[in-house]
């Protein structure tokens, strides 16, 4: 089966681990403030906060911000569900928008615009897909209303410019993202204060962690705020560490093979949808194309599987799934809602070869075809 999303872990993974093991500290230290420091030079930041999840980041940046009772925070309806629950841990409501465009699915400025509220502290800008939003409308948004920008950087890892629009950004280590620590996430900002606060925030609003007090040879320690348990631990940012390394080369390779899916997605499957096929800097995260109006989805996924190629949704839209629609009843996002119905993902990542390209497409060319003879 070719897979939608394929971890690349190998030897150096297994060294790394076992060095961590045979160190004999496995919770928060050394490991995870080096993976910290790494991972901010790669993006150009000063500094960073590693945590146990990007759901966590996003938790520690809006409570960090002081959001919380009363205020409001706009948020895409395409996004997977923890972008709008981050909202609702701080006890703030989330303003649901719609997207631009079918190919252009990040959402619209001007569709956010007209959600703002004096209650609006924030936007969580979603850069769907791995592809960068633009910068200077997102930041005179912002501008304009004295409102807090966010980055859910889950799709976007290695990519310039990334961690630069706003109070900060959110990384996903996820098993299925560019690179990965199997659970895991990382905070950027370039707000010393603001990560100062996170990183107390992600240990129980602790004054010291215990490696620190290990090296300070006190057991003294002071709590400040309430905090969480959103620690990243060694053995995680081990691997991260080696994968960090070879993100670059993984990012090329999706490239190379979404260049490919668009020639041969032109040249076969000329009713399919491919957003962005314009050229904007993207971690080319996931391949997500729009199926035909009519065309049963499921009947596509089921032929692909039988094909050998695994296919999956990104994403059923938030206000849709129960817990959202009992509380946003009558809300219609209409740019949103068509996506979401029309919208199948195929496999990309790094251990694919051009070869398997061609398969998708043919098979997806040849259930299209089916299906069109039926509808």
């Amino acid at each position: 089966m070719l897979l939608v999303a394929q971890p690349e872990l190998g030897d150096a993974e297994k060294r790394a681990l076992c060095e961590t093991i045979d160190s004999g500290w496995i919770t928060m230290g050394a490991r995870v403030r080096r993976f910290e420091e790494n991972f901010a030079a790669r993006h150009g930041a000063a500094d960073a906060v590693a945590v146990g999840s990007c759901t966590a980041a996003l938790h520690l940046i809006l409570a960090a911000l002081d959001i919380g009772p009363g205020d409001e925070v706009v948020v895409p309806s395409l996004t997977f569900v923890a972008t709008a629950n981050s909202v609702l841990y701080v006890g703030a409501t989330p303003v649901f928008a719609d997207i631009a465009a079918l190919d252009y699915p990040i959402l619209s400025v001007a569709a956010v615009e007209a959600r703002i509220t004096p209650r609006t502290r924030a936007v969580i800008l979603v850069h769907f897909a791995g592809r960068l939003a633009d910068r200077a409308a997102w930041q005179d948004l912002a501008a304009r209303h004295g409102i807090h920008l966010v980055e859910d950087a889950a799709h976007v890892i290695g990519i310039e410019g990334v961690g630069t629009y706003g109070a900060a950004a959110a990384f996903s280590f996820y098993g299925n993202k560019n690179m990965t620590t199997a659970e895991g996430g990382m905070i950027l900002s370039r707000s010393p204060e603001l990560l100062e606060r996170t990183r107390r925030l992600r240990g129980h609003g602790m004054t010291s962690g215990t490696f620190e007090r290990l090296n300070a040879r006190t057991a003294d320690y002071d709590v400040t705020m309430l905090g969480f348990n959103y620690r990243m631990d060694e053995l995680r940012a081990a691997i991260g560490l080696v994968q960090l390394e070879r993100l670059d080369a993984w990012n090329a390779k999706r490239r190379l093979l979404r260049d490919a899916y668009a020639a041969a997605l032109a040249r076969d499957c000329p009713k399919i949808l491919m957003p962005f096929m314009d050229e904007g800097a993207s971690a080319h995260h996931i391949m997500p194309v729009l199926l035909p109006k009519g065309l049963s989805r499921k009947a596509v996924s089921i032929f692909l599987r039988e094909a050998g190629v695994q296919t999956t949704v990104h994403y059923p839209p938030v206000h849709h799934l129960s817990f959202y629609l009992d509380r946003f009843p009558g809300l219609s996002l209409p740019v949103t809602e068509e996506f979401c119905e029309r919208e199948i993902t195929l496999p990309l990542h790094p251990a694919m070869e051009l070869a398997d390209v061609t398969t998708v497409v043919t098979a997806l060319a040849r259930a299209v075809q089916l299906q069109g003879a039926l509808t």
